[in-house]
This record gives C-alpha cells, sequence and structure tokens, in this order.
C-alpha cells in the first residue's frame, strides 16, 4: 500500500459538544472553530478534533471494570509542569483520577464528559 495516508482528525462524542469543545481550548489555547457543522479544536498548528454530540453518549470508566462502558482511547498532552497543569485543568472543570501510575511523569484526570487524559511532562 502506498505511504499516501494522511492524519486527518479526532472526533470524541460527548453530552455536550461545546461545553467540552471549550473545556479542552482552555487547557491547550488552540484555536476553536465549526467543521461540518460540529464544534472543532485545533488546525493549523495542532491537532484537529472534532466534537459530536451524542444523546446516548455514556461515560467511560477507568480503570477498567467488567460489565461498564470502558475508554476506547485517551489522549496525552506534554506538559513543562504537570503540577501547574493538573491545577489548571482542575479549575477548568477535570477531575484527578483516583488510580495514578505515572508518579511524577504523569498525572490522569478526567475531562468534564469522563473522558481520560493525561498530563505528562515534557522532556
Amino acid at each position: 500500500m502506498p505511504n499516501n495516508v494522511t492524519f486527518g482528525d479526532v472526533v470524541i462524542d460527548c453530552l455536550d459538544a461545546k461545553k467540552l469543545r471549550d473545556f479542552y481550548a482552555g487547557l491547550t489555547g488552540w484555536e476553536t472553530g465549526e467543521m461540518f457543522g460540529l464544534p472543532t479544536l485545533g488546525g493549523k498548528t495542532a491537532p484537529l478534533f472534532l466534537f459530536a454530540q451524542e444523546s446516548d453518549y455514556v461515560r467511560p470508566v477507568w480503570p477498567e471494570q467488567p460489565g461498564r462502558q470502558q475508554k476506547q482511547l485517551h489522549i496525552d498532552f506534554q506538559v513543562p509542569d504537570v503540577d501547574a497543569a493538573v491545577k489548571h485543568a482542575q479549575e477548568l472543570g477535570a477531575i484527578k483520577t483516583e488510580a495514578q501510575f505515572g508518579g511524577a511523569n504523569w498525572t490522569t484526570m478526567y475531562d468534564p464528559e469522563g473522558h481520560p487524559f493525561c498530563l505528562c511532562l515534557k522532556e
């Protein structure tokens, strides 16, 4: 197969698409917009994320639990100061997960819709 595949975007399902996009905009400072009628984040200088509002969205659990909606993926953000980034994310509405495995290298958080993401020390 020829190597002509390029990255397009990531679509994140959620209950409130604009609210979740605005959370990540506050976290990253990336540009917001709209495409295909969906709120967007990123684009020219960052990966493009689209946020799709789904009325039957179910929050994932992490760590995984049998019989419950499990995470499908998580996003890692590189930051120069993990503690400062965690504090900022919490001010925006994120919740630090109870289970932590990263030590001083990363902290796992839930966004306002329950998707796990990590704030990772930029080396």
